[in-house]
């Protein structure tokens, strides 16, 4: 059975999402309700992934919806994206960067410090990332949508202590 999830890891991820696409690409996201995942699925065309070590093993998942992510970029690169190409792709990998960062540094603030690994991008319908961590790892999800509301998620796993 895995630990209940800590609320200061969960704002961290809220808040550095809400200041990264604030920040960057000038939106600001209307947050869902947290809740562990049951499934190993992802949700969206296009995900963003990084490793994270440190006081224990954990990945961060940023995934999105076509529209969203075409959304998002758009007003990253002031370019209009309507499809996954290239830029979005790379654009997803540095919001996955700069919005791990961004809660790393929140996490560090509660004493819990974490290096991260390069960001991995995949898209398609129906892709899969599997985290090489323990069964009892809980996955927490957070949902997002756009001011279109288009939807995107991020989700985190950290090995139990």
């Amino acid at each position: 059975m895995s630990k209940p999830i800590n609320a200061a890891v969960v704002n961290a991820f809220i808040e550095g999402t809400k200041n990264v696409l604030g920040t960057m690409c000038q939106t600001n996201p209307v947050i869902g309700k947290p809740s562990l995942k049951s499934n190993s699925s992802l949700f969206g065309d296009v995900t963003g992934a990084i490793s994270l070590t440190g006081e224990n093993n954990g990945l961060v998942v940023l995934s999105f919806s076509k529209e969203a992510a075409c959304t998002i970029v758009s007003r990253m690169l002031y370019e209009e994206k309507s499809d996954i190409d290239d830029d979005v792709m790379d654009a997803v990998g540095e919001m996955t960067n700069m919005i791990t960062g961004d809660s790393r540094k929140r996490l560090s603030e509660n004493g819990m410090n974490y290096e991260a690994g390069i960001p991995t991008v995949v898209s398609g319908e129906n892709h899969k990332i599997s985290a090489m961590v323990s069964d009892d790892a809980a996955t927490v999800v957070i949902p997002f949508k756009t001011d279109k509301d288009e939807a995107f998620n991020v989700e985190f796993t950290f090995e139990p202590k």
